[in-house]
């Protein structure tokens, strides 16, 4: 049976059983949407480089979607238990070190 879409409660979503750490939501939504463009394109990159064997490739697009997920608070330190200043620059700290990826 599919839970798609049921909430445990504004800290996580449920999904076929399985919960995940919502997006912080004191984030301004051009952050998280830079944030997941970011986190979309690693994501991408993790299957086109196991696709190719190319593991250093797996390495570089998975550190895009860890700095990705942290930023937007789905990994590391709970956001819930940081000070809102602190969560908006661990996303803006983030984004820096994403865009420096493209450079």
């Amino acid at each position: 049976m599919s839970e798609a879409g049921s909430v445990d409660d504004d800290r996580w979503l449920v999904i076929n059983g399985r919960k995940w750490r919502r997006t912080d939501p004191v984030l301004d939504e051009g952050v998280v949407a830079r944030l997941k463009s970011h986190l979309g394109r690693g994501r991408s990159g993790v299957r086109s480089a196991k696709k190719a064997g190319d593991d250093e490739a797996v390495a570089s697009a998975r550190r895009r979607t860890d700095l990705a997920k942290h930023g937007l608070g789905e990994r590391g330190p709970r956001w819930w238990d940081s000070p809102e200043k602190d969560r908006i620059d661990r996303a803006a700290h983030a984004l820096r070190e994403l865009d420096d990826l493209d450079e």
